[in-house]
């Protein structure tokens, strides 16, 4: 366990971030323990009693004070609140995530926590209470002072990462997003993230095509000669371990997995399929190239399941290890 703890936001109170938040408290070996949730008292005192949790939600003032209340039971950092509606959400809780969000993140800036695990929330719920961000790591990336493209998202399990070029935007306009000055930025990010928070002294970067057959030698498109295969071999010159482009069908074949650390896919579900249909219940969305630490459950806010204890608290759990690991790695160099 790292020396300070952890800062987990709450996520949309309506949806399963109480549940798992909570559940991976229970999992969770007495030493692994090293987290507090900031706000919410109120929601998960009430989660906990509708899930049969008897562990106590010990309020707490101070993110200092979360050492010695993880004797007790789960930390919660006093601050705002809701009523707990599973599955209804509402502008009371969207303004609790936001507001969680934004203290958790405080706490690390301040030096009071190591890093942030963030729950999930409901983007649509957020924009109604003002929020102005695509989504939570354009949020991370603002407070941080950086530009929306220096934080870059890698979806990572026990065996796989990956990672979007581009991400929430429709597939026919990838074609033109994509560029050379893009990949060599993104996967610089991706190199030093892997170096810095993973421990990997030579990073392998696989880089994927984006036609079909890396186009056929242009029948099905010219992006692999004219703009992949030159952002390669300008990394390659930097130092950079990239290679490609791969063949999107065959770049996460059995054979290949293994020759890479990460893998930069040309679009959303590119990167996103693989490690859904791979390790769904472990995925964490982890941000690159931050000041701080920031993992998150690779799901979203399941308002259909929510209080109903269906919720899976793997890849929570999953989050919590990979952002201490993380912590460690950062903490040796």
């Amino acid at each position: 366990m790292t020396a300070l703890p952890l800062a987990l936001s709450l996520g949309d109170p309506a949806g399963i971030g109480p549940e798992i938040i909570l559940n991976a408290y229970a999992a969770l070996q007495s030493g692994e323990r090293g987290f507090f949730v900031v706000g919410g008292f109120d929601v998960l005192r009430a989660c906990a009693k509708a899930r049969g949790h008897t562990f106590p939600i010990v309020a707490i003032g101070d993110p200092g004070e979360a050492t010695e209340a993880f004797r007790e039971g789960l930390p919660v950092l006093a601050g705002a609140d809701a009523a707990y509606t599973p599955g209804t959400p509402d502008d009371q809780g969207a303004a609790l995530a936001m507001q969680s969000l934004a203290e958790a993140v405080r706490c690390v800036l301040l030096g009071q926590a190591s890093g942030v695990v963030t729950a999930p929330i409901s983007k649509s719920q957020l924009a109604r209470v003002g929020f102005d961000f695509p989504g939570q790591t354009e949020f991370l990336a603002s407070v941080c002072g950086l530009a929306p493209e220096d934080a870059v998202m890698m979806l990572a399990g026990p065996t796989l990462r990956t990672v979007p070029l581009t991400v929430h935007v429709a597939l026919s306009q990838v074609p033109r997003l994509i560029s050379r000055e893009l990949i060599e930025h993104k996967a610089g990010i991706v190199d030093a993230g892997l170096r810095r928070d993973f421990g990997i002294a030579a990073p392998r970067i696989a880089i994927s095509g984006l036609n079909p057959h890396n186009g056929e030698d242009g029948k099905f498109g010219d992006e692999e000669a004219r703009v992949i295969e030159p952002a390669i071999e300008a990394l390659r010159e930097r130092g950079v371990g990239a290679f490609g482009p791969v063949p999107a069908d065959a770049l996460f074949t059995a054979p290949i997995r293994p020759s890479f650390d990460a893998a930069i896919c040309m679009y959303h579900d590119q990167a996103l399929i693989p490690i859904k249909a791979l390790e769904f219940d472990q995925g964490v969305n982890v941000t690159l190239g931050l000041p701080i630490i920031r993992t998150s459950p690779d799901h979203g806010t399941a308002f259909d399941i929510a209080g109903t204890g269906k919720a899976d608290a793997g890849a929570m759990l999953a989050a919590i290890r990979m952002a201490v690991q993380m912590a460690a790695a950062r903490a040796k160099l």
